[in-house]
């Protein structure tokens, strides 16, 4: 990987918000024991990107929005298969809001997800048909960036996905595992750390030997 003062490497830290948090709406265990690790990258990197999860009230990822839906299970939606969740990072409440130990000082970009009602959206660059776009590969393209260090909640999802996705695009990519924590919801975490793994991504123990 690039030394991150590199003029081509991005951070991107996914999700670090309170209701993804200890006593949060979807707490991730351990969600907040990451954030001095990120803090500390932080400022390392030339270019920071944050995303945070931005749910209308109805969205459709909702179990209460979906009639007999339960929370975890999954359902197939138009666009494919559906994990439910409870509400959680409903626009403009606290629980959306990005922790606050978090320092947002360094980012330059907010790439907010899933704030369409009818579709979800885990990776930080595609919705979760695969198709429709953040906007985050055009700015990290004429930024000249070209190797991208993800971080952030939870390691089988978002950061799972945004790190396929950013393959996919043509990124050098890297996971900071030590600056991750996951869901692992019926043996989620396992399977797509071989995914990653298998797809070309970099996981990488601990960000001491990132540099």
């Amino acid at each position: 990987m690039a030394s991150q003062m590199d003029s081509r490497s991005a951070l991107i830290v996914i999700d670090v918000q309170n209701d993804f948090c200890p006593g949060g709406a979807l707490a991730v265990t351990d969600g907040d024991a990451i954030i001095p690790e990120i803090n500390r990258l932080s400022g390392q990197y030339p270019h920071i990107v944050l995303t945070q999860d931005w749910h209308p009230p109805d969205h459709a990822s909702f179990a209460v929005n979906q009639a007999g839906g339960v929370p975890f299970q999954s359902i197939p939606l138009e666009y494919g298969e559906q994990t439910l969740w409870p509400v959680h990072c409903v626009q403009d409440t606290p629980g959306a809001a990005f922790h606050p130990a978090l320092d947002t000082s360094h980012a330059q970009l907010i790439v907010r997800k899933g704030f369409r009602a009818a579709i979800d959206s885990y990776s930080a660059f595609f919705e979760n048909d695969h198709a429709t776009a953040t906007g985050l590969n055009g700015y990290l393209q004429d930024h000249g960036v070209r190797n991208v260090v993800l971080a952030g909640l939870a390691t089988d999802y978002c950061v799972a996905w945004s790190a396929m996705d950013a393959i996919r695009l043509g990124f050098d990519t890297t996971v900071i595992l030590s600056a991750c924590r996951a869901i692992d919801l019926d043996g989620s975490l396992d399977r797509q750390l071989r995914k990653m793994n298998d797809g070309g991504v970099r996981l990488m123990l601990n960000s001491r030997y990132s540099g």
